[in-house]
């Protein structure tokens, strides 16, 4: 018998017994999808941590100057708190002083911030986060000016209450209005509009575009920090290499300048995006390796389902398998037939189960903040799996129809 006219059968068989192959194909279609929908998101969530989460708060080859770390992964103890809130905030002549000393080529900014209200000719945002920053800190963030610009040295240097502000902000403040030149209200003081950020989405569902930026100097110094200090100093390098580099010399600066012998515990901290990286590297690969075992254990139950039902199968066509050897069938024969009966159910529930992945995928990356794609090699991995389950599940029942007596098989009522 041609694989062909193996293939055809099995479908024939496979509409005439619909309820049972539909059983036999579930547990496939279940596994496949749950496989699917894993690895969907396993790489959605890696895109979104390595591209969105740790690069949006911190940086590409970017590090942070700062009295302790802004992202904390993990359980703290409360002693490290503790210990964080003992050690010396970052002051400005930190900041200067590194940023002066640094010999490794790196754009440096000062960074403060806090939330507060925004107002305009009557309107209010509320929850605004503040941001008292150097020139450079555009650059450094990758920020698009979408209309008007970001404010200058000099302005910087003279402390002008100037600021460029969020898309999200200058839509809900100024809608249908242009707002550049415009004077908006923080905390009573008037800042002019000098720039608006274009759109850069959400970060787990939270806006990236209710903000204001003003020069550090400048009256919103008063509301982000007491006199004289900084949250960080943001330093920005073209690659790892050189920001390893230049890491190592501001470790070195500060060591310096607070005094610290060695041996010594440094009282400061230098915070990368690699921390966030390897703390969710450590979440993933377990994900990786929990998410495929469930799947693993559905594709077990699905394997006994099909080997199950072939048996039955086997059992309701002993005299079809008699009259089949009586007219010169071979055994190999009858082992096709039903492996690839098998194999068919395995594989029309794996191809059911990838599409219904897809569509899972779809679904979530429409309706939530995750960037869900398929991955290709989920999908032939699916297939594949699939159709290897049925081919395995199927073994057992094909040799036995196979081993089958013509004549006692012919004798089977």
């Amino acid at each position: 018998m041609h694989l062909w006219e193996a293939i055809r059968l099995a479908f024939k068989s496979l509409w005439a017994n619909k309820l049972k192959s539909g059983f036999g194909l579930a547990g496939v279609f279940i596994s496949v999808t749950a496989l699917i929908a894993v690895v969907t998101i396993w790489e959605g969530m890696n895109t979104y941590m390595t591209e969105k989460f740790a690069n949006t708060l911190l940086g590409v080859n970017t590090f942070h100057l700062r009295r302790r770390p802004n992202v904390n992964v993990g359980d703290t103890p409360e002693e490290q708190w503790r210990a964080w809130a003992r050690r010396p905030r970052i002051t400005y002549d930190d900041a200067i002083a590194v940023a002066e000393a640094i010999k490794t080529p790196v754009l440096t900014a000062w960074e403060s911030q806090d939330r507060a209200t925004v107002e305009y000719n009557g309107r209010v945002a509320r929850d605004v986060n503040l941001t008292g920053a150097t020139e450079d800190y555009f650059e450094i963030k990758d920020f698009t000016i979408a209309s008007g610009r970001a404010f200058s040295a000099q302005e910087a240097r003279a402390g002008l209450p100037v600021v460029v502000m969020g898309w999200e902000l200058a839509d809900k403040l100024f809608e249908g209005i242009d707002p550049i030149g415009k004077e908006v209200r923080i905390a009573g003081i008037p800042y002019r509009v000098i720039g608006v950020v274009a759109a850069q989405g959400t970060l787990f569902g939270i806006s990236l575009d209710k903000f204001v930026i003003a020069p550090a100097i400048s009256p919103i110094k008063r509301l982000v920090n007491p006199p004289r200090i900084v949250d960080a100093l943001v330093v920005k390098a073209d690659d790892i290499p050189t920001m390893e580099a230049a890491l190592a010399e501001a470790q070195s600066i500060m060591r310096s300048r607070r005094h610290l012998r060695p041996g010594q515990e440094d009282d400061f901290t230098l915070e990368t995006s690699q921390g966030v990286l390897d703390f969710w590297g450590k979440i993933s690969g377990i994900l990786f390796f929990a998410g495929p075992l469930l799947a693993g254990i559905s594709l077990v139950v699905g394997g006994i389902v099909i080997m199950n039902i072939m048996l039955m199968s086997v059992a309701e066509r002993t005299r079809e398998i008699g009259i089949r050897k009586a007219l010169g069938a071979k055994r190999r024969d009858i082992l096709r037939q039903f492996l690839v009966e098998s194999a068919t159910v395995a594989t029309v529930g794996a191809i059911l189960g990838v599409l219904m992945g897809i569509a899972i995928a779809v679904i979530i990356s429409s309706t939530t903040w995750l960037p869900a794609t398929v991955a290709p090699w989920s999908v032939v991995l699916g297939v594949v799996v699939g159709t290897g389950v049925g081919v395995i599940s199927g073994v057992y029942p094909a040799t036995r129809a196979a081993r089958l007596d013509p004549i006692v098989a012919l004798r089977f009522e």
